[in-house]
């Protein structure tokens, strides 16, 4: 761990003088000294728990808010995006799996540093992402709570799998959130992901009610999570839990990593987008160019309200923060767009 910032894991338990149990997460990894977790982000180091991953980034770039996915946060704003290398789960298809599931060279930043490139590239805030950013606790809590102060909006693109303690932490400090929920079924995130379903369903819900702005994203994996049932119980759960004008996006898989045999059938995602709709206002479809699930239209009338080609976003059918045409709300936050720390500098100087 030569030349890295060490800073102590705020939530792990001393089992003895030598072992530790970490408790951020639901696997509750205990380690000797020199072990390091399941997430590759905390060691023992002598009996004391280390987050060895704090300021190390893997990955970084400017990105369009929509590719987070978040459709009605900001829509066509630009957003600093992050991530560290490792993740607490183990997915057979993960669609990241070159810096989350095996170890590989990072930089370090500083959250001062990494606030200061934010502000500098005019981003709107911080999205923590691209891996499993939970398992940057640390980083991510002291960095978030700097942006805040520096104006900057904070987004989380999460498994959302973490112990109540921590996720209340976390919720106090994050804008929006896209929740990757992966399946219904318990038995498909341990036998699948190595993970736990019901942290990640009471996660997201608790977050919803404390005010965060939500979007659930599924990944389409074939024979796994497609079949019409396992799409109802998700949207069941979406609508009566969430809320029916809670986004929810259906993605593409191709698969890899561990797992082999073509990408999600155009037809599935079809099915997936009209079942959607039944009791959803707003179903988006991901990974693939097609015409159904990519624009944003009003539940009232049916108007569009945004536009989007790819990453390439218009707000087109939004006045006075309503449908131009019927009046009803747009459930979208940030429609008159956000002015960072830099902007206001610009204008004051």
């Amino acid at each position: 761990m030569a030349g890295r910032t060490l800073v102590e894991a705020e939530f792990y338990n001393k089992l003895d003088s030598e072992v530790t149990r970490c408790v951020l997460c639901p696997h509750h990894c205990t380690l000797k000294p020199g072990k390091t977790g399941l997430c590759l982000g905390k060691t023992n180091i002598d009996g004391t728990l280390y987050a060895v991953n704090y300021g190390q980034v893997a990955s970084v770039a400017v990105d369009p808010i929509e590719k987070k996915p978040l459709y009605h946060f900001y829509p066509g704003s630009q957003i600093l995006s992050v991530g560290p290398n490792g993740c607490n789960l183990r997915c057979i298809f993960c669609q990241n799996w070159e810096i989350s599931q095996t170890q590989v060279p990072t930089s370090e930043v500083s959250p001062e540093e990494l606030v200061s490139l934010a502000l500098r590239r005019n981003s709107i805030g911080i999205s923590y992402t691209y891996s499993e950013p939970l398992i940057w606790y640390e980083f991510l809590m002291k960095t978030a709570a700097l942006g805040k102060e520096r104006g900057l909006v904070n987004v989380l693109v999460t498994n959302g799998m973490l112990d109540p303690d921590p996720w209340r932490k976390v919720v106090g400090v994050i804008d929006a959130m896209n929740i990757d929920v992966k399946s219904m079924e318990p038995r498909f995130y341990r036998k699948v992901c190595k993970g736990y379903l019901e942290p990640v369903l009471r996660n997201a819900e608790e977050a919803k009610k404390s005010g965060v702005h939500i979007e659930i994203t599924n990944l389409l994996v074939p024979t796994l999570n497609d079949s019409d049932e396992k799409i109802e119980r998700l949207v069941e759960w979406v609508s009566e839990r969430l809320g029916r004008d809670t986004p929810l996006h259906f993605s593409r898989c191709f698969p890899q990593y561990k797992l082999d045999g073509p990408p999600t059938p155009i037809a599935a995602l079809e099915r997936a987008w009209e079942i959607g709709k039944r009791k959803l206002d707003y179903v988006y479809l991901g990974n693939v160019m097609m015409d159904d699930g990519r624009d944003t239209l009003c539940p009232g009338c049916g108007e569009t309200l945004v536009e989007r080609i790819g990453y390439s976003t218009r707000v087109c059918g939004v006045a006075d923060g309503g449908c131009k045409k019927c009046g009803r709300k747009a459930d979208i936050v940030g429609l008159g767009g956000v002015k960072t720390r830099l902007d206001r500098e610009k204008t004051t100087n």
